[in-house]
Parts: C-alpha cells; structure tokens; sequence
C-alpha cells in the first residue's frame, strides 16, 4: 500500500513541477517570439523577386528538450488504450518553436532581415532497454538574407 501512495505521490510531483516548467517555458518563448515580429521567414525556396543586393548565409538553431516521467507514464497508458498522445504534442511544439527563436536569434546576430527555405528536422532521442523516448530534438536552419551596404 505504502509503495502506491509513493507512486502516487511521485506521479503527483512530477505533474506539477512538470506543468509548471512547460508553463515557464511557453511564457519565455512567447515574449522571445515578440521580438523577431519585423524578421521575416518564408518556406518558399527562393527569396521574393524584389530583393535585392544581399549576401546569403545559413543559419540554424538547435534544441533538445527531455521528455519528463510524467508524459513517458501517460504516452505509456495512450500507447494501450489509443489516440492522441497530448503531452507530446506539446513538448514537440515547444521545441519547434524554440529551435525556430534560435534560428532567428542567429539570423538577427548576423544582420539579416529576412530568411528563406527555412526548414525544420526532427528526431527523437531513445534510452533504456525499451528504447523509449527519452528526449526531442528539433533543428530550424535555413537561408538568412543580410542586405549589402550600398556606397
């Protein structure tokens, strides 16, 4: 009985302080995603027509986030019974969008004012001998245009 009430307990924890560092988390990214409102980014491969005199350089940004106990338990129960897996969706958009804050944070370092062809990979870390996720990462990279100084 006692090891249940610990289990509990430890499920508990972990929720709570899980939800709050998400919550952290989101707020920080949301004001990061303020700032970067005037540098644009665009899928398309190519850059608009009308722009011109820039140099090109590729820029990137990484993250890997962990994956806590609390939503490898409740992956876990969906795995059985089905559907949509929530708290993983949540963690991926989490990483995506700050992969994409550091891809613009790199951008914005270099003086570019717009980036193109921006792409977004994704892998899942596995541990154990289940090879469960343990931890996502997302990398944004893609073609930043910095304008060239006219003489």
């Amino acid at each position: 009985m006692i090891d249940i009430i610990v289990f509990i307990t430890l499920l508990a924890l972990g929720y709570g302080f899980g939800r709050m560092a998400e919550s952290k988390h989101f707020k920080s990214i949301i004001e990061r995603e303020k700032q970067f409102l005037s540098l644009l980014t665009f899928s398309e491969r190519m850059p608009p027509a009308n722009i011109t005199s820039v140099d090109t350089v590729l820029v990137g940004g990484n993250v890997v986030i962990s994956v806590d106990y609390f939503k490898r338990f409740i992956a876990g129960l969906r795995g059985i019974i089905g559907g949509r897996i929530t708290s993983y969706e949540s963690l991926l958009e989490r990483a995506r969008r700050e992969a994409m804050l550091r891809m613009k944070e790199d951008a914005q370092s270099q003086g570019a004012n717009m980036i193109v062809n921006v792409k977004l990979e994704t892998a899942s870390i596995t541990k154990g001998k289940k090879q469960q996720v343990g931890a996502v990462e997302v990398y944004a990279y893609g073609t930043a245009l910095v304008p060239i100084p006219t003489v």
